[in-house]
């Protein structure tokens, strides 16, 4: 089993920065994909970037803007949001994957519970 707790979410205004953590416990995979996920009330969940040991991968919506990183010797995954704008209002979720990233059958079995993150214009 794998815990994941994420924090960092807040309500700011368009242009700010927020760095989300989610913090991951319990039994590791050798093979790991970690990833950030967000939902909007009525939209489908968007992906918005993952990590592995070789790779980073970002959605469109994050590409310039949000930078996903990791502390090993903290257990914690990072994700730097910059330029924020009303539309990255959300809930946004930590995953973890006992796969790499990029392998076809990678899934997201453990989530945690999610932080709010809301931008006014």
């Amino acid at each position: 089993q794998v815990q994941l707790v994420e924090s960092g979410g807040d309500s700011v205004q368009a242009g700010g920065s927020l760095r989300l953590s989610c913090v991951v416990s319990g039994n590791f995979f050798t093979k790991f994909c970690m990833g950030w996920f967000r939902q909007a009330p009525g939209k489908e969940r968007e992906e918005i970037a993952v990590i592995d040991v070789d790779i980073t991968r970002y959605g469109d919506s994050a590409k310039g803007r949000f930078t996903i990183f990791k502390d090993s010797r903290k257990k914690t995954l990072y994700l730097q949001m910059n330029r924020l704008i009303p539309e990255d209002t959300a809930m946004y979720y930590c995953a973890y994957s006992a796969d790499y990233c990029n392998a076809p059958t990678s899934q997201f079995t453990y989530w945690g519970q999610g932080t709010q993150v809301t931008v006014s214009a």
